[in-house]
């Protein structure tokens, strides 16, 4: 007798995974975001120096904003501290049972850095 795996949309939009499964998913999604800004990077690369086109340079433009920086700091940063907390949770399996306070420690090593991050890129977008 196999297990019944079918999920409705409902029932799983209802799930109460809580801060591990945010951080899982925030996990994957600044994962796709880094290789999705990498190749744009690329790209725009390519086209400024092979091309000399001003798709690459407005690709550039883009980047050099005060917004998305914000938005690439968020990316790189969460990944790197979740991935951190991975391989010290991989390293030390007896912490496993202590997850969900790891998860916390995240958050409280992140939300500060990422604040001050935060507040250096407005106050130099800002500034001119």
């Amino acid at each position: 007798m196999g297990l019944k795996r079918s999920v409705s949309l409902a029932s799983g939009l209802r799930y109460q995974g809580g801060g591990p499964m945010l951080v899982f998913i925030l996990h994957r999604i600044s994962g796709l975001g880094i290789v999705v800004l990498v190749a744009l990077h690329i790209l725009a690369s390519f086209l400024t120096q092979q091309f000399g086109s001003d798709a690459g340079m407005f690709i550039n433009s883009i980047y050099e904003h005060w917004i998305f920086q914000i938005f690439i700091i968020f990316l790189a940063l969460i990944h790197v501290i979740n991935g951190l907390r991975i391989v010290i949770m991989d390293l030390w399996p007896a912490l496993l049972e202590h997850q969900r306070e790891a998860t916390w420690v995240e958050w409280f090593i992140f939300l500060p850095i990422f604040g001050l991050a935060v507040i250096v890129l407005i106050q130099n977008g800002l500034s001119g």
